[in-house]
């Protein structure tokens, strides 16, 4: 062994490994452009109520800053380490869904969100990462055989968490983390028979009993939204003339029509359909290819990883986090039924940005390890 690789190996071994910086460049990007467009969006209403025309902004900002402190700190600390801290989070997150059903601020008849001061905070939100660590913790040895401790102390609260949801009502997270549940159980090697069993008892189950009237009445105003125009299908028709007049390259910044009085929450559901129509064709491209990136990365990075919790803890972050967005797409162009889910990284919400951040921070430092793992075994090789 030379004394140069000796000392080339005792360097690399103490240095701070990188992470991946494709992903944390498309992250960045996605904020700043959030920031960008809440700003475009919510200014107008802002005005209209006589307040700062970046009131809006600001607390965004706020909430992008407590989610980079939580993405820089989630980065440095060992992924494997969480697995001690996973049921104790999850505890925390059940409190404060049932301080949501208790004391919980109502807007637009649903009940999500309990303030703190001068903020709010939507819990629901934490639950996506508090369910993919519970199944990460669960599944990484066997998908099949787990003992009765494994169930109470990681499906009990998922059940609890999914119930407190439901309540509020927040449909559109509990299917999101019901599908994400999924795809981590399929790609942990689940059965795909007992997938497609309880599909089919759950699905007609939650359309004849599950369904309140408005989410009923969303899935019929999806398939004919001109039957009600000024009623139901409102929000489709104008977030789709938004995107009509956008055309290729955009009418410009700052110059949507669709959001000074006709387009609903457009700094928040509908807030893709303002990027359409100020950016275009282009602008909508760019945020897919954002979101494809984070994608790519998030498996690329579940694929070299070693251990099976990191795999399925990249791959049920990743999921989570590009589904959603992709989601919000599809709820905006009308491909899909309307569901109330906010784009990460873009729409106006701080639990949204801060959670989705954080879940990026532990994608990090998977990455940050595998990168570790690349480079001891170099030095091994050299040796």
């Amino acid at each position: 062994m030379s004394y140069q690789n000796s000392g080339q190996s005792e360097k690399l071994s103490t240095q701070n490994m990188q992470s991946d910086r494709a992903l944390l460049i498309a992250v960045i990007f996605l904020v700043v452009i959030g920031l960008m467009s809440i700003f475009s969006a919510s200014a107008p209403k802002c005005i209209e109520m006589g307040v700062n025309p970046a009131r809006f902004l600001i607390q965004q900002a706020l909430g992008v800053i407590v989610g980079f402190v939580g993405l820089k700190f989630l980065s440095n600390f060992h992924y494997k380490k969480l697995m001690t801290y996973t049921l104790p989070f999850a505890l925390v997150v059940i409190i404060l869904l049932v301080m949501v059903k208790v004391a919980g601020v109502t807007v637009n008849g649903a009940q999500r969100w309990i303030n703190i001061g001068p903020m709010s905070m939507q819990p629901s939100e934490f639950a996506k990462p508090a369910v993919v660590l519970l199944l990460a913790g669960v599944f990484y040895r066997n998908p099949i055989i787990m003992d009765n401790n494994k169930i109470v102390t990681a499906f009990i609260p998922i059940l609890i968490m999914l119930g407190l949801i439901y309540m509020q009502p927040n449909l559109s997270m509990l299917l999101l983390l019901l599908i994400t549940s999924v795809a981590i159980y399929i790609c942990a090697g689940g059965s795909l028979q007992l997938i497609f069993m309880g599909g089919a008892c759950f699905i007609p189950l939650l359309l004849l009993k599950g369904l309140r009237g408005y989410q009923s009445s969303r899935i019929v105003t999806w398939l004919h939204p001109e039957a009600d125009p000024l009623g139901a299908g409102y929000n489709v028709i104008q977030s789709l003339v938004a995107f009509a007049s956008g055309g290729f390259y955009g009418v410009g910044y700052g110059s949507s029509k669709q959001k000074l009085a006709w387009l609903p929450e457009a700094h928040t559901d509908f807030i893709y359909a303002v990027i359409g129509e100020e950016h275009g064709f282009i602008g909508c491209l760019l945020i897919i290819c954002l979101f494809w990136t984070i994608l790519q990365r998030g498996f690329i990075i579940a694929a070299k990883c070693q251990d099976m919790y990191g795999k399925l803890l990249a791959l049920g972050l990743t999921f989570s986090i590009c589904f959603q967005g992709f989601l919000n797409m599809w709820v905006a162009s009308s491909f899909v039924p309307a569901t109330g889910v906010p784009m990460p990284f873009i729409s106006y919400g701080g639990s949204s940005v801060m959670v989705s951040l954080w879940m990026v921070g532990i994608l990090l430092n998977i990455s940050k390890d595998n990168v570790k793992r690349i480079r001891n075994y170099t030095n091994v090789r050299n040796i």
